[in-house]
């Protein structure tokens, strides 16, 4: 029975998950890596994700960072490097160490995305991987008083370069190594890099691996959303709470940056959780935190396109006897009343405002949000979104005939009424038979 449930769960996943397999191939995705993450003993698995959105046919460019490499080997060596406002200070020695820890890093990348063991996720991988010097480097020079050294900022990334080598099926591997156009050698924060890269190539995503499960809220729940300046509502959080720059912190930087810039979408996900690269791209929901441009859940006004979707959301509860049944035809004369909310595509509720101008009121029918969602407010949010629509129609109070929610209503503001105070026209389509009651809640 374990087995057969399995694989029901197997089945049902990969079904849901078509769409996002169809929707992001051919796509351009920047991977940011800090160091950490080689670190720990998932990151085998995050090399075995990589290589399936490889053989997806998602475009790959694979930023990485170093900072735990760069610190041991400071440590081996005795030698102590300054910080100030979060940047190291790369003098002569650190350059060389630095320099060092590049490229056992980027050997330790190419070595791992080489694999193609029989019996390994690798097993027939076939990734073609090349370490790419393609950012053109500027010294940060003297702030504060302070002369950064080696340490430097991104001037220009070649676009043209890493579009060849994506065209040729390579994955391009960037170091936080940037060169200057005299020779000299600069450290670079490597999610500076991964957001130039994004932005020159336009890509379709920034990923970033951090410690967090993405932004977290005050009850420690990650948010799964947010807009570039909530996003930067916790940066200024953060950097008031610590001096020491986290990699939360500046992946969150980098992905406002690449948000303002054209980048649609940064995720946020751990480097430790197991599978969040596949998670947070092949389900509707994801599992870190998305910065982008516009929210990808909104409530609009319903089309003949969304046909479908409305009556995969309401037939379960027309046969419980909840709603009234509605067929296709009914549906696709009524559309125009129906107000959705579409998350990626999903419509996951929807509502109807049914105006009685003469009376100044309107129905709220047809209020359901998708099982998944209940327990969040989005059936609030349609409420408030209908009586807004209301209203702009010059409706001075809105009613429900309800069976078996009149609880929910009553907790927010609708007041029991009869069937004598309907509009004229509603009275006579009345079914004695459902027993509705009848509530309603003026809204000027």
């Amino acid at each position: 029975m374990e087995v057969v449930q399995d694989s029901t769960e197997l089945v049902n996943w990969f079904r849901s998950s078509a769409p996002y397999i169809n929707a992001h191939r051919h796509k351009t995705f920047v991977l940011m890596i800090g160091g950490e993450a080689l670190e720990t003993d998932n990151f085998q698995d995050i090399i075995n994700d990589i290589a399936l959105l490889n053989s997806l046919g998602v475009k790959l460019v694979l930023v990485h960072g170093v900072r735990p490499q760069i610190q041991k080997q400071l440590d081996l060596h005795g030698h102590i490097s300054e910080f100030h406002n979060g940047l190291r200070i790369t003098d002569d020695q650190s350059l060389a160490l630095v320099k060092q820890a590049v490229g056992a890093v980027q050997i330790e990348l190419q070595a791992r995305l080489s694999m193609g063991l029989a019996n390994s996720p690798m097993q027939g991988a076939s990734i073609r991987t090349v370490v790419s010097n393609v950012v053109t480097a500027q010294p940060l020079g003297v702030k504060d008083g302070v002369d950064f050294c080696h340490t430097g900022k991104v001037r220009r990334i070649d676009v043209d370069g890493i579009k060849t080598q994506l065209a040729s099926g390579a994955v391009p591997v960037i170091s936080p190594l940037g060169y200057s156009v005299t020779g000299e050698v600069f450290n670079l924060l490597a999610e500076e890099v991964a957001t130039q890269v994004a932005i020159g190539l336009q890509a379709d995503k920034l990923i970033g691996f951090c410690s967090n499960t993405g932004v977290l809220d005050e009850q420690g729940r990650v948010i799964s959303e947010l807009l570039p300046e909530q996003a930067q509502i916790h940066i200024d959080l953060m950097e008031k709470e610590s001096e020491q720059a986290s990699g939360t912190l500046y992946f969150l930087r980098a992905a406002v940056a690449a948000c303002k810039a054209g980048v649609t979408r940064s995720h946020l996900i751990s480097y430790y959780q197991e599978g969040a690269l596949l998670k947070e791209l092949f389900t509707r929901d994801g599992v870190g935190t998305q910065i982008v441009k516009e929210s990808y859940e909104r409530i609009r006004t319903a089309t003949i396109d969304d046909i479908g979707g409305l009556l995969e959301l309401i037939e379960p509860l027309e046969k419980q006897g909840v709603l009234v049944k509605r067929s296709r035809e009914l549906l696709e004369n009524e559309i125009g009343h129906f107000q959705i909310i579409e998350r990626d595509g999903m419509v996951i509720g929807c509502a109807a405002l049914y105006p009685f101008k003469d009376e100044k009121m309107g129905e709220l029918a047809c209020l359901v949000s998708h099982p998944e969602y209940r327990r969040s407010a989005r059936a609030d949010n349609l409420v408030v979104h209908i009586e807004r629509k209301a209203r702009e129609l010059g409706l001075e109070s809105i009613f429900v005939l309800t069976t078996q929610s009149i609880h929910w209503f009553r907790e927010r503001g609708f007041q029991f009424a009869d069937i004598s105070d309907l509009p004229s026209a509603k009275k006579e389509l009345y079914n004695l038979k459902r027993s509705s009651k009848v509530l309603i809640r003026k809204i000027r």
